[in-house]
């Protein structure tokens, strides 16, 4: 377990609101992000970061979301996509790492189009929910390249002078993500900084020999789905902790009664408890899972990345029905906007609609896997 500043989360939360309505990080909270070395956590020690077992970084995601879910989305991606760049090839990573860790956005969807021209492919496309990308260095975005005839979905990486940016994030919640478009015309991405997706899903990609170290050899979509539930798990224990607070000091409206006296809302929060430590304790065993299946080498068979991938949609789902519970007995004093429980609420909300954790999907997959039905060679697992 790695731990966090808890001046470092007293800032996120103090700039939540300001965070909020700027739709994008403040610059105070990306000048305090460089400073705090989270970004060193899973980057290789080769470029003198820590290279950290990659569970490592879940924790103190789930520990900023105290402060502002919508920040802790953000800055976890920006950890989390240095270890993906560490993926690369050497000579993409000698570039992108030449002064340390960066922050790059990662809209995988491959909705660009990349044609082979000689040394590389000549890129163009639009992609969307590119978080974080308002203070970027570099990006990484989802494309099909390749000869028509043998087409492969593969990850390229350009520097930000190479993408123009859309102002489009304008949403309920998660705003502070700043999760804009950008758009690629007729840039010429060279071969080594393409990767292909089938590599880095398994485990396979070119920096997992190059670092030898099992932290690059984790799978990408548990990796991407254990990273993205983090926020919304430390938002519902947030609100938790906000709702036992306010039993303390709430007197009901007409009846004059003292909240915390009230059987109702003791067993919301009871009930609260419960399932968050459920939730954790989920966490664990399919961390603990997948570490397991690493051991020796070996890549992480599919079903144990559709599992992992339904136990993170499983969790954030779940923490944004604790979230729904605690807040139906909090009043309607807890939707002013000045309130940080109805900002976890609409964060998490948003997290839910994130494509990794449609649970209908997720389970299908999972069940699928388990009992040897035929699923699709690029699901997302």
């Amino acid at each position: 377990m790695t731990s966090i500043d808890a001046a470092f989360v007293t800032a996120l939360a103090d700039r939540a609101v300001e965070a909020e309505e700027l739709r994008r990080l403040p610059a105070d909270t990306v000048a305090d992000f460089r400073a705090s070395g989270l970004a060193n956590l899973l980057l290789p020690a080769r470029y003198g970061g820590r290279q950290a077992d990659f569970p490592a970084i879940l924790d103190p995601i789930r520990m900023m979301a105290h402060g502002c879910p919508s920040s802790a989305w953000t800055l976890g991606f920006y950890i989390l996509h240095n270890w993906m760049l560490a993926l690369f090839e050497e000579r993409a990573q000698d570039e992108v790492f030449a002064a340390g860790p960066v922050l790059c956005p990662a809209p995988l969807a491959p909705t660009g189009r990349g044609v082979p021209v000689d040394g590389g492919v000549r890129l163009t496309g639009r992609w969307s929910w590119a978080t974080g990308v308002m203070d970027a260095d570099w990006i990484m975005v989802g494309a099909l390249c390749g000869a028509d005839s043998e087409i492969y979905p593969a990850l390229a990486l350009l520097p930000m002078s190479d993408v123009e940016v859309l102002d489009v994030w304008h949403t309920a919640g998660m705003r502070a993500t700043g999760s804009n478009d950008v758009v690629v015309t007729d840039v010429v991405v060279p071969e080594h900084r393409l990767a292909k997706v089938i590599d880095i899903y398994g485990g396979t990609a070119p920096g997992a020999a190059l670092h030898d170290a099992a932290t690059y050899r984790w799978p990408l979509v548990p990796a991407l789905a254990l990273v993205a539930a983090m926020p919304a798990l430390g938002a519902a224990e947030s609100v938790a902790d906000l709702f036992a607070r306010r039993l303390s000091e709430r007197v009901l409206a007409y009846s004059g009664v003292a909240q915390k006296d009230q059987p109702a809302a003791q067993i919301r929060l009871g009930d609260a408890r419960v399932r968050l430590a459920a939730l954790r304790a989920l966490l664990d065993h399919t961390v603990a899972g997948i570490q397991d299946a690493m051991a020796g080498g070996a890549a992480v068979p599919r079903a144990h990345r559709a599992s992992a991938r339904a136990a993170a949609a499983h969790i954030v789902h779940e923490s944004r029905s604790v979230i729904a519970d605690l807040l139906a007995g909090a009043g309607a004093s807890a939707q002013f906007l000045a309130n940080p429980m109805q900002r976890a609420k609409r964060d998490v909300d948003v997290i839910c609609g994130h494509v990794v954790f449609d649970y209908d999907v997720s389970r299908e997959l999972a069940g699928a896997c388990e009992v040897g039905a035929e699923i699709s060679p690029i699901a997302m697992i």
